[in-house]
């Protein structure tokens, strides 16, 4: 006689498997459908077949939001290790070929959007077989999933060094502090820190790069920022300053084009721009696949032409 864990085993499928990955990540039948080429009642259908199979609901509605049960997170945890063996076996196959393919995964700081298009435009060129996924989170969420060892490889300026991450720092980032086109602080003859945090100082959220950068460079100053206004990404606070709701401290790169239009002013303030390192990162003794390998390298072996193609845009 067959035990409870041989049935589930046998009557598992790995497009079961594949549907609830979607449904999980997107938190959606729709989308699901969209991204697969299915129709909803087929998301749907395939769903059902798997929870009748381990006999626990994965997925219920509360209003119209679609949310995971305690045994679909308990699921999705080894679904994930399944289907990064499965690519692992991939790569592994098309590395016996000396051909890099497969599937790159990369996560990427919200602030660190503007840069890796860049970074990727050339990579993607000499390793055309190789598909690659970008997802964009905040810096709280990007160390969260490294400690999980959910992705393969992360763009992201502060490291922290209490977690076992190899880094490798590749980039400069140059943090400005800014106000918009006709600000009153553009009128005095010098601009101090102080002065500068005495405005309403747009802000990330606690726990951000950025936030976190010059919140070090005010405990070393001694001063402290009092009228803040927070925002959940640099774009929505670029948008501020130029509505004038306040002033900030941003990357250069993300507002290379208001810079020269003039509608954004750097500040001349003392011992800015604060200055970081944009880092590829891991979990310290993750064994590489090939196309990680392939994009560690392509890293390493062009470093000292990222700055200079940096350079060449804010130049331009």
């Amino acid at each position: 006689m067959s035990s409870p864990v041989q049935n589930i085993a046998n009557r598992l499928t790995f497009r079961q498997l594949q549907v609830f990955k979607s449904v999980y990540e997107l938190s959606s039948y729709s989308r699901a459908g969209d991204m697969l080429g299915l129709s909803q009642p087929a998301v749907s259908n395939q769903i059902r077949q798997l929870e009748q199979t381990i006999g626990q609901p994965l997925f219920e509605y509360v209003g119209r939001q679609l949310y995971s049960t305690a045994i679909a997170k308990r699921l999705a945890e080894c679904t994930f290790s399944v289907f990064n063996e499965v690519q692992r076996f991939q790569n592994d196959l098309a590395a016996e070929t000396g051909l890099i393919s497969g599937e790159l995964k990369l996560v990427a700081v919200s602030a660190a959007q503007y840069i890796v298009p860049y970074l990727l435009r050339a990579y993607s060129d000499l390793n055309p077989d190789v598909t690659i996924s970008l997802e964009v989170v905040n810096r709280e969420k990007a160390i969260d999933r490294l400690e999980k060892n959910r992705d393969e490889l992360t763009i992201m300026g502060m490291v922290p060094n209490d977690k076992p991450m190899l880094s490798i720092p590749f980039l400069g980032n140059k943090l400005i502090a800014v106000a918009p086109k006709g600000h009153p602080l553009l009128q005095e003859e010098e601009v101090t820190l102080s002065m500068f945090l005495e405005q309403t100082l747009l802000l990330r959220e606690v726990g951000s790069g950025s936030r976190l950068t010059l919140e070090l460079h005010c405990q070393k100053q001694r001063v402290r920022f009092q009228n803040k206004m927070v925002l959940g990404s640099n774009d929505a606070i670029k948008h501020a300053v130029l509505a004038g709701l306040g002033v900030a401290v941003l990357p250069r790169l993300a507002i290379i084009s208001e810079l020269k239009l003039g509608s954004l002013v750097e500040l001349p303030i003392k011992d800015f721009p604060l200055r970081r390192s944009w880092c590829l990162v891991s979990p310290q003794g993750q064994h590489p696949t090939p196309t990680m390998r392939s994009f560690i390298d392509y890293v390493q072996q062009n470093i000292s032409q990222f700055e200079p193609m940096f350079q060449r845009m804010i130049d331009q």
